[in-house]
């Protein structure tokens, strides 16, 4: 895939010091973003509490906001209840984008700003799992799961023919059980709009874009409140999270970048050594079929190290075909072999003259 924007280039923003020279790879960064979604709602399921701890929880909440006077709920909550026009767009903008808008954001990052995409991922990351945290340390009753004395009527349950999500929160219809309905402190509705708001504000070009950088998480806490989901603090909790989140932005990846220092030299002397070891055998195999190969000069006859034709060293020739001196250095076959300088007896021929030339 091409290279990244050169750092400094364009719009800097979080990621300002914290760019790589490669674009991220998809298939390294949608398994990530799948194992962390799976965290989170596992998390969220299981971090269910004690149903009266959660409605006590919800009611402080809204006692605080009634003493300072931020209970925007319940004038909410009437509108969208009475008005069906407003109502249902309300619960399918709760139900949907909500899990829509997030992600393709996320794609537009990666393709057309990837030079931002890893610390904006990042943040996002980090934040969905500090607010896992605080669903876990502070379960919390939303407006409506209270009791109806207090005022809140569901939206989501009274429009629910109108939607695919039945009376249990915006879980399509008969998986509401399988969800936390508690998990309403902090509202991750309103964070990740928050985080979708900023990187299109940040790295968005055209006024209409600058303008739903400004909309979305606007809108989306007026829906929270006025389906009766979350309360005006869930919603400040929400923002405060992805604040704390953008904080761990960078020491989270100088952590991530100093173990992957540490690892990558582990991992590539192993894989070395597992390439090392599949390639050692055929090339042992093979040498060991050419030794063979060449030491058969015919069919079940051998030769061994010194010897041209087989069993020359039974045989007693040398490798010319001559025959082998003895050990003790005289020739072979020759026991009559005078001492070096006196001629070779060969017969009356070669006594003859030598008989001569003795007379003269």
């Amino acid at each position: 895939m091409p290279q990244t924007e050169a750092k400094g280039a364009g719009s800097r923003g979080i990621s300002e010091g914290l760019t790589t020279p490669l674009r991220p790879r998809w298939w390294t960064e949608l398994p990530l973003i799948l194992l962390v979604y799976g965290a989170y709602s596992a998390g969220r399921l299981l971090a269910r509490g004690d149903v009266s701890t959660a409605v006590g929880h919800g009611l402080d909440l809204l006692r605080i906001e009634k003493a300072v006077n931020l209970n925007l709920e319940h004038p909410l909550n009437r509108l969208f209840t009475a008005h069906t026009s407003i109502g249902v767009p309300a619960d399918f903008w709760y139900a949907s984008l909500h899990y829509l808008v997030t992600p393709l954001v996320l794609i537009w990052l990666f393709r057309s700003r990837a030079v931002h995409y890893a610390a904006a991922r990042t943040w996002l990351m980090v934040s969905t799992l500090i607010g896992l945290v605080g669903f876990t340390l502070m379960p919390t009753c939303p407006p409506r799961l209270l009791d109806a004395k207090h005022g809140f009527v569901d939206t989501m349950a009274q429009y629910s023919d109108w939607g695919w999500w039945g009376g249990q929160a915006s879980a399509p219809r008969g998986l509401g059980g399988m969800t936390n309905q508690y998990a309403a402190m902090p509202s991750l509705h309103v964070g990740w709009s928050l985080w979708c708001g900023v990187m299109l504000w940040r790295y968005g070009r055209t006024p209409l874009v600058k303008a739903i950088a400004i909309a979305y998480p606007l809108l989306t806490t007026i829906v929270v409140m006025g389906t009766a989901n979350h309360y005006f603090l869930d919603a400040v909790a929400g923002a405060a999270v992805m604040g704390l989140g953008l904080l761990l932005v960078r020491p989270v990846q100088r952590g991530a970048a100093r173990v992957k220092a540490r690892l990558r030299p582990v991992l590539a002397t192993a894989v070395a050594t597992r390439a090392a070891g599949r390639d050692k055998a055929p090339t042992d195999a093979t040498d060991a079929s050419s030794a063979t190969d060449s030491s058969i000069v015919s069919a079940g006859c051998q030769t061994s190290a010194g010897e041209r034709i087989p069993h020359q060293r039974k045989l007693g020739t040398d490798p010319g075909g001559k025959p082998a001196a003895k050990p003790g250095g005289k020739p072979r076959g020759n026991k009559g072999a005078r001492p070096a300088g006196r001629a070779a007896d060969t017969g009356d021929g070669a006594q003859t003259p030598a008989r001569g030339a003795a007379r003269t």
